[in-house]
């Protein structure tokens, strides 16, 4: 993933990795120092080196994601495509005869190497091969030349469907179409073409790949191919005609040839001259590499920005060891630089050092991040098998690129060099007798005043710049620059208040504007950018963090009692509390892991609940008492199909049947976020026949959702479209409203006319097509007569919506129907049934996010044990002490125990509450979020759950240390310090 981003990251990590070479040949002293450090702490070195390893991982591991997604995609072009670029789709009849005449003429284009006509029909196919009958109503029916289709494109590799052409009454099917049947060569079948049953005999399989898996648009194609004149003849039988088909392939290989669409696309028109407007040209290949890029990019960004909690985590980890190594060491360094050391040699030691940490992380956090990434892969392909329609859904395959591994370990690397370089400039600026003399900080009144005017200059222009920020609704500044204005006014502050109140106050501040935020600019999230999210989470922990570490004293009075207890309980207790009160930056850095990971946890939980709970909010809105959606054959089933459902043998269970009538068009993005048109399924409403479909926004002068459909029926101008229109992933957002145009496109012809929004779906699910169309196509209604203006004859009544009789089950129904319909190649889809599994299935996607995130949460409990493992070393002389005056050894291995536990349970509250508060504000204020009625639940047994996991493994993490600081001899503590 990021292929723009490899030279840039490769060239600045070139650099960094050349000034630490350039460090250790010209300093050896700071390259002895930072190397025996390294050895001789190895049980906090193997600590930190697997913080940083995590970090590295969940990087690596959320671009494999994108790179298996985008090349899952990809496959697409092979499976379904192959060589075919562009698809020219004619009229039958003489049109279509005069179209393939003339596009015959593009072999001679040098940059064409096929063209290749054939003939299609929708049919069906049943088969009782083994005594069990098997049906298929979904079935491209094709005749083609196999000498020509061996040759089509094979300069740029396989066509995908060679060997001899099949016998008289012997097919060719693929491998999809095999399954759907049950049947191998030589097996029955039964095709049903313009109507009629027709008996064949398998001759051969072939794999699903170029020409054997094409199809007219959908994801997964079950294609039958049949012998030389077979389809005609049955064409002339049944007084119909199939529908011929051009494919040409492009110049170069699958991918390749993509990039001559636009010139070929242009010399198709010019060939076709007039009849350009009689047919659809259409590009396949470009469409489905675009989806590629799209989809890679945009799941790669989401578990990018659901690792990059994790990420900070990580950072804070390098952050908070050398903080307590420049604790540890304070007289050390403070000695060498009495000697003479100069402090650029002291940060050389300290940088040299976390870069061999973070050195040693990259290559097994490469290895982890690949095998994190297969992880999602397997858990994602059964999760969008949950997504798919009819099977169509995309078929994940594993696959990582070595782009991505190098961005990975260039970020790994680079962040951690970043956090160590600004620590260890940040602990090497001291005073010197100070440091000796172990006496706190204090900075001069010279550094005091440069840090107020630097500080109330950027306080201004961060206040200055988010009035239009805040204004505009700008996602991540609307968060960041009040943030920043508040944190750069404290020095001005410090000047008026207290220290204590003005951290209270800037602290509280910047936690209530993050987390009102949506409250006062409610279109915040109305962005497919995911950085959003991680500004909101990262304000909210450290501002709560910061808040809550400067209260401590306050949010222990309820325990004072225990803690002052004569007992040996209430002197470990009082040891427990002391030492994080005392070291509050430790602490804070601890607790900000913790709090980011269970944050987002428990947000995406509470998500997850919503969605349950607004499930069957959900189905009656789509629905409106719809059970079915009908998809048929138009050409076959013609007028007849209504009668057949209000007279045949399922009439008794179905209370009504409302046509819809069908075409494809393109339409401009009504909320502009690109210039691409989008293909859309255009959906014709008889007037007054669906009035109970709810709109969760109406055009002004519209006061009620009957009034809409009214408007509909009256008005050619008026459509109305869902909240997920032009969507390419994440939340609905807020794009467009009533009142809000497009401009809506016949491909055929050409014809445009401008549309204007009279309504926006409550959920538009009965509208989307139902045979295994490209997600990316989207549903816009209309009423019947504007479809017809602009469509004219290619709007064709393909669909209904059918109401059962009460006590009937709509998925029963739905697979008698399609037995006594299968002539008429019908699809029945129960609404509520699709709608709960893809809600199962996106509630599963969330577990997946979640599990990823379980990472993160590895990186805040490495941090606590590497905390107390250091503590433990930094204390010894004090335990010593302490055991020499008569504590027990239990007493002082409680006090550990207690001293991770009280860090840990401060952090689990913390993110489950900002979890829960940040998800409710975003329930009640985000358009995402709208539709969902089942109210707010809080998912309290899971949150119960992951507290108690996360709670065990912090005391697991923390029982070496705490054991080993209760084995310190007394004696020995007391007289060395190694």
């Amino acid at each position: 993933m990021y292929p723009n981003l490899l030279v840039p990251l490769l060239t600045v990590l070139g650099l960094a990795l050349a000034a630490l070479v350039l460090l250790v040949v010209r300093q050896p002293v700071s390259r002895r120092l930072a190397f025996r450090q390294v050895a001789r702490r190895r049980t906090e070195a193997a600590l930190v080196i697997g913080g940083s390893m995590l970090g590295t991982a969940i990087v690596i591991g959320a671009l494999v994601v994108g790179d298996t997604l985008n090349f899952s995609v990809r496959q697409e072009a092979y499976r379904a495509l192959g060589p075919v670029d562009e698809r020219i789709v004619a009229p039958p009849g003489p049109t279509g005869r005069a179209v393939a005449e003339r596009l015959a003429g593009l072999a001679d284009d040098p940059d064409v190497d096929g063209v290749l006509n054939a003939r299609a029909a929708q049919a069906s196919a049943v088969s009782s091969a083994g005594g069990r009958t098997a049906a298929e109503p979904r079935v491209l029916a094709w005749q083609v030349d196999f000498d020509e289709a061996s040759r089509f494109g094979a300069a740029g590799g396989g066509s995908g469907l060679g060997g001899p052409a099949p016998g008289p009454g012997r097919v060719v099917v693929n491998e999809p179409l095999a399954r759907s049947l049950d049947v191998g060569a030589g097996d029955p079948v039964t095709l049903y073409l313009f109507g009629a049953p027709r008996s064949y005999r398998v001759e051969r399989v072939v794999p699903e790949e170029g020409l054997a898996g094409v199809g007219l648009g959908g994801r997964l194609n079950r294609d039958v191919f049949l012998a030389p004149g077979a389809l005609d003849s049955a064409a002339r039988a049944a007084g119909a005609e199939p529908r011929p088909v051009t494919f040409v392939s492009n110049r170069g290989g699958v991918e390749g040839g993509e990039a001559l669409t636009d010139p070929v696309t242009a010399d198709i028109r010019q060939v076709l001259g007039p009849l350009a407007g009689r047919t659809t040209i259409e590009t396949p290949k470009h469409t489905v590499l675009e989806e590629a890029r799209q989809a890679g990019d945009s799941l790669g960004a989401l578990f990018l920005m659901i690792g990059s909690f994790s990420i900070i985590a990580g950072a804070l980890l390098l952050v908070n060891i050398f903080v307590m190594l420049g604790e540890e060491r304070k007289s050390q360094m403070g000695m060498v630089r009495a000697v003479g050391m100069k402090r650029s040699r002291l940060v050389g030691s300290f940088t040299l050092e976390g870069a061999t940490y973070a050195l040693l992380s990259a290559l097994p956090g490469a290895a982890v991040g690949v095998a994190v990434g297969w992880g999602v892969s397997v858990v994602a392909a059964q999760i969008f098998q949950g997504w798919s329609v009819g099977g169509s859904g995309i078929r994940i395959a594993f696959a990582v690129t070595p782009t991505s591994i190098l961005n990975g370990v260039a970020m790994g690397l680079l962040i951690a060099f970043a956090a160590v370089l600004a620590t260890s400039v940040r602990i090497s600026r001291f005073n010197i007798i100070a440091a000796i003399r172990d006496l706190p900080p204090t900075p001069g009144a010279k550094q005091r005043r440069r840090l107020l005017v630097v500080c109330t200059v950027l306080s201004v222009l961060c206040a200055l710049a988010a009035v239009p920020a805040v204004a505009g609704s700008r996602p991540d500044t609307t968060y960041l620059l009040p943030a920043l204005s508040l944190a750069f006014a404290a020095p001005a502050l410090l000047r008026v208040l207290p220290r204590h109140a003005v951290t209270t106050l800037v602290a509280g501040a910047v936690l209530a504007w993050t987390l009102l935020a949506p409250v006062v600019r409610p279109r915040v999230f109305d962005t497919p950018s995911m950085s959003v999210y991680v500004v909101q989470g990262a304000l909210a922990a450290f501002s709560a963090v910061v808040l809550v570490s400067d209260n401590q004293k306050t949010l222990l009075r309820p325990v004072r009692r225990f803690l002052s207890r004569p007992t040996e309980g209430g002197l470990a207790a009082r040891l427990a509390v002391a030492y994080p009160l005392a070291k509050r930056f430790r602490t804070g850095a601890t607790l900000v892991m913790y709090t980011l990971i269970v944050f987002v946890l428990v947000l995406l939980t509470e998500i997850s609940g919503v969605l349950r709970a607004g499930v069957d909010g959900v189905v009656a809105d789509a629905t409106s008492g719809y059970s079915l959606r009908l998809d048929y054959n138009p050409q076959v089933a013609g007028d007849r199909l209504l009668s057949d459902l209000r007279d045949g043998p399922s009439a008794s269970g179905i209370a009504a049947a409302t046509p819809l009538l069908n075409a494809t068009g393109r339409s401009t993005d009504p909320g502009h976020r690109g210039t691409e048109p989008l293909e859309t399924a255009v959906v014709g409403v008889p007037d007054g026949a669906v009035t109970g479909i709810t709109f969760r926004e109406r055009l002004p002068g519209l006061p009620d959702d009957a009034a809409v459909w009214r408007a509909l029926a009256s008005d050619p101008r008026y459509v109305a479209l869902d909240a997920f229109f032009g969507s390419t992933g994440g939340p609905a957002g807020d794009y467009y409203d009533p009142g809000d145009t497009l401009t809506l496109t016949d491909p055929r012809t050409g014809r445009a006319e401008q549309k204007v929004i009279a309504g926006v779906l409550s959920n538009g699910m009965v509208f989307r097509p139902g045979t295994g169309a490209s997600s990316t196509t989207y549903p816009l209604v209309l009423g019947e007569r504007g479809v017809r203006e602009l469509f004219g004859t290619q709007a064709q009544n393909a669909s209904a919506l059918v109401r059962t009789e009460p006590g009937t089950s709509a998925d029963a129904l739905a697979t008698r129907l399609q037995g006594e319909q299968l002539s008429s190649s019908l699809v029945a889809t129960p609404v509520e049934s699709d709608i709960r599994r893809q809600f199962d299935s996106s509630t599963a996607f969330f577990q997946l996010m979640q599990g990823f995130l379980a990472l993160g949460l590895g990186v805040g409990i490495a941090g606590l044990g590497v905390v107390m493992v250091r503590a433990v070393r930094e204390r010894r002389r004090t335990i010593g002490i302490l055991r020499a005056l008569g504590f027990r050894a239990r007493t002082v291995q409680r006090s550990f125990l207690g001293e991770s536990s009280f860090v840990a349970l401060e952090g689990i509250v913390l993110g489950s509450l900002l979890g829960v508060l940040t998800t409710w504000l975003m329930y009640a204020n985000s358009a995402a979020f709208e539709g969902l009625e089942g109210g707010f639940p809080v998912e309290w047994s899971s949150i119960c759950v992951l507290a108690a996991a996360t709670f065990a493994a912090s005391l697991l993490a923390t029982i070496g240390p705490a054991r080993r600081a209760a084995a310190i001899r007394p004696a020995l503590a007391v007289r060395v310090t190694e």
